[in-house]
């Protein structure tokens, strides 16, 4: 500053401070905002979306196979509707419902699905090796074949329950085998055990089943 030129009187020194003040840490933030490091998101396991749903023609055509054919076609497809349902609507490792006798805090399995799903297209792979035909396209008679080498390891005397089956067959079969029409089916009457029935219904002798317009007169696939 020379010193012909007037001193910045005091009050100006703190105006000019102040201002600068403002700058720095405005300039600061600027310079800052476009290198803040984000923190690693956590993620929630729970919220993992699961892969639903099976490919349908092969799984149609096991069920065809595998189900009585009294069901008719439209039947044996309701079938299939209600396992897909319930297994895209499984809660894999879900606490369960406390039951009498127990406090321990127990689970449910894992998810069965992936390995069903692989399972439906190990059936169509060893189709077309030993009956040179994709499963979906394959005879009853074929498929039939391919099921019992599929299934040949498999032992017991009675179906699993559907989360205990070791193979996607076992769990189709065993997931109707405990449904309402099923029980209506072995027993020929309308018994539909674990469903809502009037109080007057309860001493009334069960009804027969009516014949279904689909029902053939012999298993096309037997």
């Amino acid at each position: 500053m020379s010193k012909h030129e007037p001193h910045p009187s005091p009050s100006a020194r703190r105006q000019f401070l102040k201002t600068a003040g403002v700058i720095a840490v405005g300039t600061a933030a600027v310079g800052t905002a476009g290198c803040h490091v984000k923190e690693p998101a956590v993620v929630d396991e729970s919220s993992v979306a699961r892969t639903s749903g099976f490919d349908r023609p092969l799984l149609d055509a096991l069920a065809s196979t595998l189900l009585p054919a009294s069901l008719g076609v439209a039947g044996i497809r309701a079938a299939t509707d209600r396992f897909v349902a319930w297994a895209d609507g499984y809660d894999p490792v879900a606490e369960e419902m406390h039951g009498y006798g127990y406090s321990e805090v127990r689970y449910l399995p894992a998810d069965p699905v992936p390995a069903w799903r692989a399972q439906l297209e190990a059936l169509d792979v060893l189709s077309r090796k030993s009956q040179r035909v994709p499963f979906a396209g394959a005879s009853p008679a074929q498929r039939t074949a391919v099921l019992e080498a599929a299934l040949r390891a498999e032992g017991g005397d009675r179906l699993p329950a559907p989360l205990g089956a070791r193979h996607v067959a076992l769990a189709l079969l065993g997931h109707w085998s405990a449904t309402p029409d099923a029980w209506n089916l072995a027993l020929g009457a309308e018994v539909s055990p674990g469903t809502c029935r009037p109080l007057d219904a309860a001493v009334r002798k069960p009804l027969p089943l009516a014949p279904s317009a689909n029902t053939p007169t012999s298993r096309p696939n037997a």
